[in-house]
């Protein structure tokens, strides 16, 4: 149930060749080329999917007159990428961000990248046995995150959960919606 005077926008990514997926349109924010943590990234897709998040949060605030403080961005798997890689290269406070089986996109550039919501509410929940994203990368954002935000970020694993998420996850978001938006 949604809350009163709260706008839920659920984004879709479009389907896209995915070079992971030899070249097969998938539902992908940006290309990926491996799930390897040491090779490098699509950086110019990966940037334009933040850019193009960026002006979709503009639009919002230009339509809504809802001030930026008021929104919280939100995501699974390489949403979730996008959404903390955006909230901390976007240009006004945001309320929250909340990532769910996620890893540090352009990790070895986050930390420099970060010119704002570094200090904005985080929940990161993880899967212990994803074989997606591996629950290691979960945490190599955690460090990331951890080192950036000490006093408003909290990580929550979830033991044998996959590549999904399951009640006690969903019952962790809904807690923290309703902190962020009591």
């Amino acid at each position: 149930m949604v809350k009163p005077n709260v706008k839920v926008i659920c984004l879709n990514a479009k389907k896209i060749p995915l070079t992971l997926n030899k070249g097969f349109p998938t539902a992908a924010w940006f290309d990926l080329v491996s799930l390897d943590e040491n090779k490098l990234e699509d950086e110019s897709t990966i940037m334009r999917a933040v850019d193009k998040l960026h002006d979709i949060i503009d639009e919002e605030i230009a339509s809504s007159k809802v001030s930026s403080t008021k929104i919280m961005l939100a995501g699974f798997s390489q949403g979730g990428a996008l959404a903390m890689y955006s909230a901390l290269t976007y240009h006004k406070r945001l309320a929250a961000v909340m990532v769910m089986s996620s890893w540090p996109v352009l990790r070895h550039t986050m930390l420099d990248a970060a010119i704002n919501n570094t200090n904005t509410p985080m929940l990161q929940c993880h899967g212990t046995e994803d074989p997606v994203i591996f629950y290691k990368w979960g945490l190599l954002l955690s460090e990331v995150l951890k080192e950036m935000n000490p006093n408003k970020y909290e990580f929550k694993a979830y033991e044998g959960l996959m590549h999904a998420v399951n009640d006690q996850e969903l019952e962790d978001v809904k807690n923290f919606i309703n902190k962020i938006f009591p």
